[in-house]
């Protein structure tokens, strides 16, 4: 156990990493900071193979916490997954590119919702694998700010930038039959079945040649952290400027009183 947040267990050369925050798993710096070092000292060893990424409760991860969590069970209250508001702006997100830097591969586990910030963290993944109870959601133009968390790179890299532009200028939630269609996630199953698929992937993976693996992946994300880290100091300073708006203060006010809001370009 990492904290009451992460959780590790070992399996064979799969390392699976847990979040601990539910019903919604909301992040904060902590949070992302503790995933990664954790994820990075798994790299480090090298009896590990794979590492699986999941998360208890309802939510595989409804970002940062903008609108103030419901009651446990309810649906999240989404969220655009911003910086925190103390110390450097965007710090959550420099901590999260160091993501890149894990040389094994990771699959996520998506049971339900990956709002904001949370499908930056799916998205910083391998692979992932979904129920059809999974949501992928890019909210933020709702919330009246730029999306952040290196989602300019990792989004159009799988889905193309035509269905990048269309999640991220629209909002528009992708289910997980949706999700796999357009390749966001690599398998569909049951929610019941969602753990032991994840294992199996992650186990094929594991049986692999481990020296390879490291290497193919370093292959195919070289240069990828250098994109992340240019495009996170946009996303930042983007972020900056409309936090201080008044359209930023009515999405995320419309967004508690479960009502549209009326955006003014103020």
């Amino acid at each position: 156990m990492m904290s009451d947040d992460i959780a590790v267990t070992l399996d064979q050369g799969v390392a699976t990493l847990q979040i601990c925050r539910p019903p919604h798993n909301y992040f904060d710096q902590p949070l992302v900071a503790g995933l990664v070092e954790a994820a990075l000292s798994l790299s480090d060893d090298p009896t590990t193979r794979c590492i699986v990424l999941c998360s208890e409760g309802r939510s595989f991860c409804a970002g940062a916490n903008f609108g103030g969590a419901k009651k446990a069970g309810g649906e999240p209250t989404a969220d655009g997954g911003g910086p925190a508001r103390a110390g450097r702006p965007g710090h959550i997100y420099e901590a999260a590119a160091r993501l890149f830097d894990v040389e094994v591969p990771i699959v996520a586990a998506v049971q339900g919702a990956a709002i904001g910030g949370g499908l930056g963290l799916a998205m910083a993944c391998d692979f992932r694998v979904a129920t059809p109870r999974a949501r992928f959601v890019a909210n933020f133009a709702a919330l009246g700010i730029h999306h952040g968390f290196g989602l300019s790179v990792t989004l159009p890299r799988v889905v193309g930038n035509q269905r990048a532009e269309r999640m991220l200028l629209t909002g528009h939630p992708v289910s997980g039959e949706e999700a796999v269609a357009i390749g966001l996630c690599d398998q569909l199953v049951p929610e019941e079945d969602l753990m032991s698929a994840v294992a199996e992937f992650a186990h094929e993976i594991a049986g692999l040649a481990p020296l390879a693996v490291r290497s193919i992946k370093r292959t195919l994300r070289h240069g990828i952290r250098g994109e992340v880290l240019s495009a996170i100091d946009r996303e930042i300073n983007e972020q900056n400027w409309l936090f201080r708006t008044a359209d930023h203060r009515e999405g995320t006010a419309a967004l508690a009183d479960k009502r549209a809001p009326v955006f003014r370009a103020q």
